[in-house]
């Protein structure tokens, strides 16, 4: 997959998603990283990419001429997609989406946001990490593509841990146990030292859904719709 990235703040990249395995992964281009500056694309002494909102209001908003010329300078093959508050929520189903993208192009927003005008010209799609507001979408996209890149074929070493870990198929993962088997008078249950894996496979379907029960009960109303149906 290639991300292309418009920012103002280019050098926030790649962040955290330079470490760990997204590192190791960018490193042997199972993914890739295009990072386009907004600002080279004001025409300005000041390099200003913003303006005072028509109908007045407190803020600036993001110049559409700015943003258009920078995505001129892509020519995007793929999806756009623009970090937003208005947009749709981002979660599991989203980042399987991404992980079979070959590429697709991120906008980062700041300000009151973007004229809505090259939104419209440029079909982009908002996306959403959650109801709340960042002051920029650079910090929101990193945790959108972490979640990605590691469904990518081949980045992480374990390809079944992705089968049974949260979300995968609408409940909570498990509750996860190692040595030792006693700490501080709290012991392994003893279901998980008995070797028999049919036991142990139930007694962790019961454990998740008890939680995704408990905590989640949105996605545990999910979970059993998609049962009856299957």
């Amino acid at each position: 997959m290639k991300a292309t990235i418009l920012t103002l703040y280019p050098e926030m990249f790649p962040g955290t998603l330079g470490f760990s395995l997204m590192g190791k992964a960018l490193a042997e281009k199972k993914w890739e990283l295009n990072l386009i500056n907004i600002r080279d694309f004001s025409t300005n002494n000041y390099r200003s990419v913003d303006d005072t909102p028509f109908g007045g209001g407190a803020g600036m908003v993001m110049q559409a001429e700015v943003v258009d010329r920078a995505l001129g300078s892509v020519n995007p093959k793929g999806p756009i997609y623009y970090l937003s508050p208005r947009g749709q929520t981002f979660n599991q189903e989203t980042a399987k989406k991404w992980a079979e993208l070959t590429e697709a192009t991120f906008i980062c927003g700041h300000f009151e946001g973007i004229d809505e005008r090259v939104l419209e010209k440029w079909q982009v799609q908002e996306i959403s990490l959650g109801d709340f507001v960042l002051s920029g979408g650079e910090v929101a996209l990193m945790a959108m593509l972490d979640a990605t890149i590691r469904l990518i074929p081949g980045v992480l070493g374990n390809a079944e841990s992705i089968m049974e870990e949260s979300f995968s198929n609408d409940l909570l993962e498990y509750p996860q146990y190692t040595k030792p088997q006693n700490w501080q008078g709290r012991l392994v249950p003893e279901v998980l030292l008995s070797g028999n894996h049919a036991k142990i496979a139930a007694w962790r379907k019961e454990q998740s859904e008890n939680l995704t029960k408990t905590r989640r009960p949105d996605l545990y109303e999910k979970y059993l719709a998609k049962n009856e149906r299957n």
